[in-house]
């Protein structure tokens, strides 16, 4: 037990009484508990299936109805992402001095006005500005639900309520992505207009959804740090051991546009597979985070089960890897069915390093800077938006198979050091 799990319990934020346990059933096994943890999950579902149908359709309602060019969409995304990476750790800091959930009702009210700022879009310098909003907002409402999850939740059923959520989100992105389908075939303004009015009005559900959870009462001396000096605006770089494991799990993170990016280009421009592929593996992979990412997280439960969950990914990304680079010069039939392949042991990696990354990201922080610790660990994400792009066309569509073996190498490397580096945290705070 870590001297932070002991300030946690000290800590005086609302407590859930768990109910007598009964054996988990099917449901339960989707459902969170009763209380805050539905109450998140609702929220994360309201605010996702709006994204879902942002994602499917953002892109073509620039180009197309906007007309901005996909060049300039990119290099717009790109730096809205940068500003979202940069501004995650003040917004972070501003949910532990002002209390999370106000920050979080605040920041979901400003990501749908974001959202809703670009209905009224029409040139490049309009959209940077919106999508930086965006982006902002985005990330600070990350971290802000991070620490109210942390105030609101024992400390050993955090990983598992995340899965939970993980399993949400997905859903809630794949009837969203279904809703966004709906303005595509119909290709209209009116209906692309319609999608972004869905997203803003999701996360203003979203906002009301959270202000049914019981506030989080912050640490005096959280509140104290609201006029501190330069020595405590980067306080979460000057612990090291927490950078490093942060810096590994951006490495891991890089995966993330795989499957909206990396995968279809290889498909395209490697493989004889069909183009249908590309749908059947987005499914394959959303369907099986929904199902099985609770089973996964069901073993993590300190940091040992957390590393050795990132360890074992380490090994199944690497597998992933060199399968999906098997799936080039075959036949159709052949690609299609070693590029299944390859998706089955890229998302069971995947939900492992969730979980384990979810639970480290927790406990090595300390229980009065959550907020700001999560803003931190959460830039990972932003980072890999920003960079994974970039790094993966140049891996796999450029360099082929040898892209892909050193994609899968340096994961594993990366899973590998996130013990030693854990192991410096511990040392650092007193063991675990």
């Amino acid at each position: 037990m870590t001297t932070h799990d002991a300030a946690a319990r000290s800590h005086p934020t609302v407590r859930l009484t768990p109910p007598a346990r009964k054996p988990p059933g099917r449901a339960s096994r989707l459902v969170p508990p009763a209380g805050p943890p539905r109450v998140l999950a609702l929220a994360q579902l309201t605010a996702s299936v709006g994204d879902g149908a942002y994602y499917v359709t953002s892109a073509l309602y620039f180009t197309h109805v906007v007309g901005l060019s996909p060049a300039r969409v990119g290099l717009g995304l790109t730096i809205a992402w940068a500003v979202g990476s940069l501004v995650g750790v003040p917004l972070g800091r501003l949910a532990d001095r002002r209390g999370p959930r106000g920050a979080a009702v605040l920041l979901a009210l400003a990501t749908g006005l974001a959202v809703a700022s670009f209905l009224f879009v029409r040139g490049f310098v309009p959209f940077l500005l919106a999508a930086c909003a965006y982006a902002a907002a985005q990330s600070g409402l990350a971290a802000a639900r991070q620490a109210l999850l942390a105030g609101l939740v024992p400390a050993g059923e955090r990983t598992g309520l995340l899965a939970h959520l993980q399993s949400t989100l997905n859903a809630g992105l794949a009837v969203g992505a279904g809703l966004g389908g709906l303005a595509l075939h119909a290709g209209t303004r009116t209906a692309y207009l319609a999608v972004f009015a869905l997203d803003a009005v999701s996360f203003l559900l979203c906002a009301v959804v959270l202000l049914r959870l019981p506030p989080v009462a912050v640490e005096a001396s959280a509140r104290g740090r609201g006029g501190a000096g330069p020595e405590h605006r980067l306080s979460v770089l000057r612990d090291r051991p927490y950078a490093l494991v942060a810096l590994l799990n951006t490495v891991l993170l890089l995966r993330m546009p795989l499957l909206s990016l990396g995968i279809p280009l290889w498909i395209t421009e490697r493989t004889d597979a069909p183009a249908w592929v590309v749908s059947a593996l987005f499914v394959l992979n959303t369907g099986a985070v929904m199902a099985f990412q609770v089973r996964a997280a069901r073993g993590v439960t300190d940091r040992t089960t957390a590393t050795r969950a990132i360890r074992r990914s380490g090994f199944l990304m690497l597998a992933s890897c060199a399968v999906f680079a098997l799936s080039a010069g075959t036949s159709p039939a052949v690609a299609a069915g070693v590029l299944v392949l390859g998706a089955v042991l890229q998302v069971a990696a995947e939900m492992g390093q969730s979980a384990g990354s979810w639970h480290l990201a927790f406990d090595l922080a300390p229980a009065d800077r959550m907020g700001e610790y999560q803003g931190f660990f959460g830039t990972g994400v932003t980072v890999a938006r920003t960079l994974g792009p970039l790094l993966l066309t140049a891996l796999l569509v450029d360099w082929g198979t040898p892209g892909w073996l050193l994609l899968g190498a340096v994961t594993l490397a990366a899973s590998y050091a996130m013990g030693p580096a854990v192991a410096w945290a511990e040392k650092g705070r007193g063991g675990s």
